[in-house]
């Protein structure tokens, strides 16, 4: 397969934080790459300098063949941001950001219309309001067009659903698979881990550093423990009697129940039946299947 994007033993410091702690890795033409990964894993910052926007403090990185430091000015030609902050003109109209990015990149929202078209379209009746009176949900469908409207080769998307409503991250998604049907590269960076599944590759981030990279159900495939989900009516309670457990081997919230995982030589009924003398009359424990948060959440303990 030919690659797309290249990264070779990343490293990025700001003063006393190394950000980005020797990252490699490749992203293949045409493939939608998720990085995912909490605030603070080096995302951001391996997107700017994806986008020439930061210089690395050592390694070396490539897109389509053009060196990041060296190739700047070309690299700007053939890729499209967004950032994870809404970054356009907030006075300009709907239809002025877009013809002053097409504008920078020597074109006009007529010629490239077809390349925005679908997304567009959704907001286009809102064409002549203030960028910034949209809705987040309107406001990440214009930046993504204002990403696209010069026809990029690559497209980094820097955390794009994030602080938008449920339905509105539903839609981008939809849209970003739609865009990557048309052989478009996508590189995009999200602490959502349901999000991971939607990618064909991802890599897991934590503290600079990457703890995994392969397909989403090969991560899952590779957890090699047993793994429960468990509730109470006192669930904090019922949290903090597990973690002093000498059954547990590490428990965490997920939602309404906790997420377990016991030691070895210890077995479901062994817990239950401590639980229950301990007054945890109702409590309810099932094994269920991993998911890719609990990948996550085991190698950030045994890789960091």
């Amino acid at each position: 397969m030919e690659i797309s994007v290249n990264i070779e033993h990343l490293h990025k410091s700001y003063k006393k934080v190394e950000a980005v702690k020797d990252v490699s890795l490749s992203v293949n033409k045409g493939e939608l790459f998720g990085m995912i990964g909490p605030d603070g894993a080096g995302k951001t910052s391996i997107f700017r300098i994806l986008t020439t926007l930061l210089l690395p403090s050592r390694g070396s990185a490539t897109v389509e063949g053009f060196d990041v430091v060296k190739d700047y000015k070309k690299i700007r030609n053939i890729v499209g941001y967004m950032p994870g902050r809404f970054s356009l003109y907030q006075d300009l109209s709907v239809e002025e950001n877009l013809e002053f990015f097409a504008t920078i990149f020597g074109t006009t929202i007529k010629e490239n219309y077809h390349l925005v078209k679908d997304i567009y379209s959704q907001i286009e009746p809102f064409k002549n309001r203030p960028a910034g009176k949209l809705s987040g949900g309107m406001k990440q469908k214009l930046a993504l067009s204002c990403a696209m409207i010069h026809k990029p080769v690559v497209l980094f998307l820097d955390e794009p659903t994030t602080g938008v409503d449920a339905v509105s991250r539903k839609e981008f998604w939809e849209m970003l698979l739609r865009l990557k049907e048309s052989g478009l590269t996508i590189m995009v960076s999200t602490p959502y881990m349901d999000e991971a599944s939607l990618c064909d590759r991802v890599a897991l981030m934590q503290e600079g550093r990457i703890l995994s990279i392969d397909q989403p159900a090969k991560i899952i495939q590779s957890y090699d423990k047993k793994i429960f989900e468990i509730k109470s009516s006192s669930i904090y309670k019922l949290l903090k009697t597990i973690e002093k457990s000498s059954l547990a081997e590490v428990v965490y919230p997920f939602g309404e129940f906790l997420h377990l995982v016991l030691k070895q030589d210890k077995s479901k009924d062994e817990l239950l039946k401590q639980l229950i003398s301990e007054g945890f009359g109702d409590v309810i424990i099932n094994e269920i299947n991993p998911t890719i948060e609990d990948c996550f959440m085991d190698l950030m303990r045994t890789k960091t």
